[in-house]
């Protein structure tokens, strides 16, 4: 049976992040995974996980000062970008988080892709933790530097560190690039974790234009056994927006 992570960067925003974990094991989540718990002290963190039982699937990198996404593949903050990363891992390290995204920025050419593979080594070498990179589709992030799975397809392979994966995020590349089973069918020994939101409006999956349901027992079916993050917009109170998961579950 498929389980599920819930992004506390997307739910229960109203709480601290030490409760946001406590309310998705009551609300019955597998995993949590968040994006910047940096100012939350990791002993409260580690706390909550190790009373609730809960993995914790991943965080972000730093993701710059305001307006930015993300530091790694801007050629002018190589050494901003490195700070982040060692943060990550040392946060990681101590929540015992099984994975970092390192967001790449908004940023192009080859100068940027460069960096972003430079830094990837750096970050791939510093730890034995999984490295993602994640793809942002073109309409909610038009500069951002990695924008398809093939582009971070070529990246994985030119950088060729194991940890390396691919965050597959079923909202960002539907709005994207479409045709969702057979990219995960084709991507899957590259992909670290798998997302998911409705498209297009990135709320719960049980609307939109993806049907869920086939993806989901796609996902089943590559004998995917990790749980996959549900990173979507509510209007209302998380709680309330928990229905899909009767559906799913």
């Amino acid at each position: 049976m498929i389980q599920f992570s819930a992004n506390l960067g997307f739910l229960w925003t109203d709480r601290t992040l030490p409760d946001a974990i406590r309310a998705a094991k009551s609300a019955g989540f597998s995993a949590v995974e968040c994006h910047w718990p940096y100012y939350t002290q990791p002993e409260l963190v580690r706390k909550a996980l190790e009373e609730t039982g809960l993995p914790m699937l991943g965080l972000n990198t730093h993701r710059g000062e305001a307006g930015q996404n993300g530091l790694t593949a801007l050629p002018d903050r190589v050494t901003d970008a490195r700070t982040a990363i060692d943060q990550a891992v040392e946060y990681a390290d101590l929540i015992d988080a099984q994975a970092i995204h390192v967001m790449a920025g908004f940023a192009d050419g080859a100068s940027a892709k460069t960096t972003f593979v430079a830094n990837l080594h750096y970050a791939a070498e510093k730890t034995a933790r999984t490295i993602l990179i994640e793809p942002l589709n073109r309409h909610d992030a038009p500069d951002y530097f990695l924008q398809t799975t093939d582009q971070a397809y070529d990246i994985i392979a030119e950088v060729a560190a194991p940890n390396l994966k691919l965050m597959f995020d079923c909202y960002h590349v539907g709005r994207t690039e479409g045709d969702i089973t057979t990219r995960l069918e084709n991507l899957l020994p590259h992909i670290g974790h798998i997302q998911f939101a409705s498209v297009p409006d990135r709320g719960t999956p049980d609307h939109g234009e993806l049907n869920y349901r086939e993806i989901f027992a796609t996902i089943e079916k590559l004998e995917w056994n990790k749980p996959i993050g549900a990173e979507y917009k509510q209007t209302g109170p998380t709680d309330d927006s928990l229905n899909w998961m009767k559906d799913f579950c």
